[in-house]
């Protein structure tokens, strides 16, 4: 397993460069859960040798969009973000895959985005720290969605935060990450980019955002998902994994 990940972050630190190096050292989890979301749609069952359509909700600056594209499947892949700095960055690592025709963006934002597909259009919706950014009712439709465009038997591959039920352990387990950003970062002497991820955890932990896991699982339920699996991995960081029926 060391091996294998220490060959990951080589290969995605000389094709992403700085923003894979730079989130490693801040969030190290980050980078674990964009290689977890790949090595998952890497075990996707496909019934041929066919192409897959995938959709990623916030792409980013490529990160997860390159562990995709390396997972051993034959993708077709939209990556959605309405960020253009990030996804301009993208553009240019993945320049490659975007040339072979594997590999096309999208700016708008997620829901517009989803609400343009066809219903039963995709094989899986990917997505690495994205949905927990979404306000309750925003991602509720998200969710819905999603469910939607995905083909019956289709998946939901998502790596993100998912708070503790335990309100008492999952705020412990906050404050240990924000005692590690103001390790490294005061460390490094970059207060501006300590002070960016403070207001941000700030939002991710406020009330209209936080994803708790019991209820995050439930609507996935109510969307009318099965096989919901969580796998807890580093602190507040998991892998959630939904499918939609198959066909009767």
């Amino acid at each position: 397993m060391t091996d294998a990940k220490e060959r990951f972050d080589a290969m995605f630190s000389g094709i992403i460069g700085l923003d894979y190096d730079q989130l490693q050292l801040i969030c190290p989890a980050a980078t674990q859960m964009s290689r977890r979301v790949g090595l998952a749609v890497g075990c996707y069952p496909k019934p041929s040798e066919r192409t897959l359509n995938v959709v990623e909700l916030g792409g980013g600056t490529g990160i997860t969009t390159l562990a995709l594209l390396t997972s051993g499947q034959k993708l077709s892949i939209t990556s959605i973000d309405n960020e253009p700095t990030m996804q301009n960055q993208a553009k240019k690592h993945l320049r490659t895959w975007v040339d072979n025709k594997q590999l096309t963006f999208c700016a708008n934002d997620a829901l517009t985005a989803l609400k343009d597909r066809q219903t039963d259009s995709v094989d899986i919706v990917a997505s690495t720290y994205t949905i927990h950014n979404f306000e309750n009712s925003y991602r509720a439709d998200v969710i819905k969605e999603i469910f939607r465009v995905l083909k019956p038997g289709g998946q939901f591959i998502n790596g993100d935060r998912y708070g503790l039920d335990d309100i008492t352990a999952h705020t412990r387990l906050v404050q240990n990450e924000i005692s590690d950003y103001f390790k490294v970062l005061i460390r490094d002497n970059k207060p501006d980019l300590l002070e960016h991820w403070i207001i941000h955890l700030f939002n991710d932990e406020s009330q209209n955002h936080v994803m708790r896991e019991t209820a995050s699982l439930q609507q996935l339920e109510e969307a009318g998902f099965q096989n919901i699996a969580l796998s807890r991995y580093i602190a507040v960081n998991a892998l959630v994994t939904a499918s939609k029926p198959p066909p009767v």
